[in-house]
């Protein structure tokens, strides 16, 4: 009898010690890999599609599923990025594989969290190998995580890449705060809301960065960190002017084109909480207050924002609006012909839209209207002219036809660093 107790007690400690307690995910990392494995075998690429999903997709967590989803990933992408970036790919597969040795660290990182928060509710964390777009990000109870992007480090091979954002984030990475980078997309798991503002997702980003800070003990390591305390004066006046908009370019989730400077909002947001974390002399509720600040509601994120004194001076909402709107650039003329008129000229080959202000060259986008491809005029973007105030498109047109395209506000920026103010709309129609 006794011998039977102790098989059963040996039983259950194997099973707590084989089994995350936090429901920590890494199957997709191993799938990937073998997937990877059998596509290097063979040139045919419908093989390679079969491979990665046989291998990969089919075989994928409810996590997988979900970063597929929420980040448009498919297999033709994956077998793409895989014939494009061999030595990324193989200098990156070591490092996600210690991702699964670090299992006891995230339960002892969460269990450290769930005593600042004894409110904590339970989430699942899932280890993918993503498609090179997102190192992280929640959907639910679910923290998906880019392993390709999340243990990437400086002696990670990036030459492949045509631009720095890769080089960027892994910079100030390493395998020792890949935890603290999960407790962030953990804590964002526990947040209430989504306002599409420069001040809520700011503070939004900077709590899960400054409560993943608290949680481990030591100080977070981001480039964002050394280049906001280095400029933060700068900084801050220029988020004053700016924290009530809805365009997040300067801000957030710019890396591909800010370089150091990019994702100061994360920074603003963690010195915000962080002030009212100093100030509050309950830190159990101040943690509370921080986890649980509604980003729907406008009002409670102001209070917040009042009560942590980050700004010393009041700040008058509607003058900074005013004022941000002021700066905005506009369109001013579009040429040789008037927006929506029925007479355009068939043969026409160019037509020029002038801004208000210098515009950032090489930030543009253009899309179809609701109508379509089927009234989209465009051949090709030439570029700036007029010094920068002026965007000459080529277009290929037939008689009798109404076209229209639209500018989008998300790209185009003023050389100062204000978006378009509104998306234009572009309607004609030839003789």
């Amino acid at each position: 009898m006794k011998q039977a107790i102790t098989i059963i007690v040996a039983f259950i400690i194997t099973n707590a010690y084989s089994q995350s307690p936090s429901k920590i995910f890494t199957t997709d990392i191993d799938n990937f890999w073998t997937a990877y494995d059998s596509i290097q075998k063979t040139n045919d690429f419908s093989k390679k599609i079969h491979f990665i999903d046989k291998l990969y997709i089919h075989k994928g967590t409810e996590g997988l599923k979900a970063f597929m989803k929420a980040r448009d990933f498919n297999d033709t992408l994956w077998v793409n990025l895989i014939n494009e970036y061999p030595k990324f790919w193989n200098s990156i597969r070591p490092s996600t594989l210690t991702a699964k040795t670090k299992i006891q660290e995230f339960d002892n990182a969460i269990s450290s969290l769930r005593k600042l928060y004894p409110e904590l509710k339970d989430a699942e964390m899932y280890f993918t190998i993503g498609g090179l777009r997102s190192g992280g990000t929640v959907k639910g109870n679910m923290v998906l995580v880019g392993a390709e992007i999340a243990t990437g480090n400086p002696a990670t091979d990036v030459s492949e890449f045509q631009n720095n954002w890769l080089k960027n984030v892994f910079a100030e990475q390493s395998l020792d705060n890949i935890v603290t980078l999960n407790i962030h997309e953990y804590v964002h798991t526990q947040q209430i809301g989504d306002r599409n503002r420069v001040l809520s997702q700011s503070i939004k980003e900077g709590a899960c960065d400054f409560i993943a800070e608290l949680t481990m003990q030591q100080p977070l390591q981001r480039k964002y960190f050394t280049y906001g305390r280095a400029n933060a004066e700068k900084i801050k006046e220029r988020f004053k002017k700016e924290m009530f908009s809805s365009n997040f370019s300067n801000w957030l989730y710019n890396g591909g084109r800010k370089g150091e400077s990019a994702d100061l909002g994360y920074y603003v947001g963690y010195e915000i909480c962080k002030s009212y974390y100093n100030l509050a002399k309950d830190k159990k509720q101040a943690i509370k207050d921080i986890i649980e600040l509604n980003y729907d509601n406008d009002k409670a994120v102001e209070d917040f924002l009042s009560k942590s004194e980050f700004f010393k001076e009041k700040i008058n909402k509607s003058k900074l609006i005013k004022e941000y709107n002021k700066n905005l650039p506009y369109i001013t003329e579009i040429s040789p012909f008037k927006n929506n008129s029925k007479e355009v000229d068939p043969s026409l080959t160019a037509l020029r839209v002038t801004f208000s202000k210098e515009m950032e060259p090489d930030n543009y986008s253009i899309n179809y209207s609701k109508k379509g491809k089927d009234f989209f005029p465009i051949k090709k973007v030439k570029g700036f002219e007029n010094n920068n105030h002026t965007l000459v498109i080529l277009v290929e047109l037939q008689a009798n036809k109404d076209y229209e395209f639209i500018l989008t506000n998300r790209s185009f920026k003023s050389k100062d660093g204000y978006p378009l103010k509104e998306e234009y709309l572009v309607k004609f129609k030839t003789k």
